[in-house]
């Protein structure tokens, strides 16, 4: 998932990384280290380092969002755990790691499972822990390359959800090199397609949509809006990884027929950019599973007739997600 603020009360950054005397600060996590400009959309608050590898970020959820808004049953929406993994890692790698600011992070592949019940967003604290570890810090030339993490998140000391990911960063010249041409697409105008209608994909504002129709049953067209403040904090020359999962996520409510439906386990891997100047289109299947208390989505995202991303989600029946019942086990593939 490719992505500020100086500090306040903090001598600013060397290198990429937070001078020594901010270390551990417990507000004012700077845009830039989570890639991220409003401050409504910085999620974390916090970070110390706990041994060899291991970091502990503090972390405060709203209970509104103009996206992250609350969903089935008054809980906190499930992709905030996606993105929480994603600004918790980002932040560490730049504040501790040593990789600098301007490099462009990508998420290879993330996955959570999470407590239905541990989301209600009433009678809980909105603050979050996430221990996070890297487990093989990989390096090139003493920088850090490739991210593998494993990470748990607490809330109010009760488990809300485990999960992990590969990142990778790559500096900004070499990003420049590899992408070539397609830099062109900075800035560039994308034809905004119709959406489907908001309440099929669990959304109340229209611009939040981002499934277009398809040609076929069970096939949508990614739609881009390029002037999404949260989806595109920043010009880009692909679609975000956020936007692929929020895609995801829609074709799963659209393929179960627009109810409910919680994603509290989700796989996704990423295998190439999402490109702007060409149609993506995003397919759904239900996967049978001999348990009939969990549904279970495969969402497939094509482009030029190349996987883009793969995305596995799991949600309890309808009745146990109202109820807040969880899933048993991980998400498997």
């Amino acid at each position: 998932m490719a992505g500020g603020f100086a500090a306040q009360g903090c001598a600013g950054t060397r290198g990429g990384t937070m001078d020594q005397n901010c270390r551990g600060a417990t507000a004012h996590v700077p845009g830039e280290f989570v890639h991220r400009a409003d401050p409504a959309d910085i999620f974390p608050t916090g970070w110390t380092q706990r041994g060899e590898n291991r970091f502990t970020v503090s972390a405060h959820w709203p209970a509104s969002h103009p996206f992250f808004s609350p969903v089935t049953g008054g809980r906190h929406d499930p992709v905030l755990v996606a993105e929480t993994i994603r600004q918790a890692t980002m932040l560490v790698a730049h504040a501790e790691l040593g990789v600098p600011v301007d490099d462009q992070f990508v998420m290879w592949d993330l996955h959570f499972t999470a407590d239905p019940a541990a989301l209600a967003v009433n009678g809980l604290p909105s603050n979050v822990t996430v221990d996070i570890h890297f487990p093989e810090l990989g390096t090139r030339r003493g920088r850090a390359r490739n991210l593998p993490t494993t990470v748990r998140l607490t809330r109010g000391g009760r488990p809300l959800a485990t999960g992990g990911g590969l990142a990778g960063y790559t500096s900004a010249a070499a990003y420049r090199r590899l992408r070539g041409d397609r830099m062109a697409a900075l800035g560039r105008p994308v034809p905004l397609v119709q959406g489907v209608a908001p309440h099929l994909v669990g959304r109340r504002r229209p611009q939040d949509v981002v499934l277009g129709p398809g040609t076929r049953a069970g096939q949508w067209r990614l739609r881009v809006d390029t002037n999404h403040s949260i989806l595109f904090r920043r010009q880009n020359d692909h679609a975000p990884g956020m936007m692929l999962l929020e895609a995801a996520r829609q074709a799963a409510m659209m393929t179960t027929g627009g109810g409910v439906f919680l994603p509290t386990a989700v796989n996704v891997s990423f295998e190439r950019y999402a490109e702007l100047d060409s149609p993506c289109w995003i397919e759904a299947e239900v996967v049978p599973t001999p348990d009939r208390s969990t549904t279970v989505v495969r969402v497939t995202g094509r482009q030029e007739g190349m996987p883009v991303f793969v995305c596995t989600l799991a949600s309890p029946s309808p009745e146990l997600a109202v109820a807040g019942v969880g899933l048993d086990g991980r998400l498997a593939g």
